[in-house]
């Protein structure tokens, strides 16, 4: 993902590395994305809000317990992204 501690990671970035997470664990938890995303709490609360209300995730609860399921709309933006990053690959460009 990073390659140095200078290197920062575009929001595009940042809501594909939460999507994946949230895709590999189907029901994912906020702490499950906290180590998978590599986000501090209040970040990642800020970029799951975002995404929610672009209509990529969906926000669950059972009972006490909140999770997040990625939407159709969302598996689109992870293909999409896909294409878009390995086009920069072929060029050299930092996605």
């Amino acid at each position: 993902m990073i390659d140095g501690p200078s290197q920062y990671r575009s929001r595009c970035r940042i809501y594909a590395d939460i999507l994946r997470a949230i895709q590999e664990g189907e029901q994912a938890k906020v702490s499950y994305l906290l180590h998978k995303a590599n986000l501090s709490h209040d970040r990642l609360v800020n970029h799951l809000t975002k995404i929610t209300g672009l209509g990529l995730i969906e926000k669950k609860s059972d009972g006490d317990i909140v999770y997040y399921e990625i939407t159709q709309k969302g598996k689109k933006y992870l293909m999409e992204f896909a294409k878009v990053q390995e086009f920069g690959d072929a060029f050299g460009i930092e996605m």
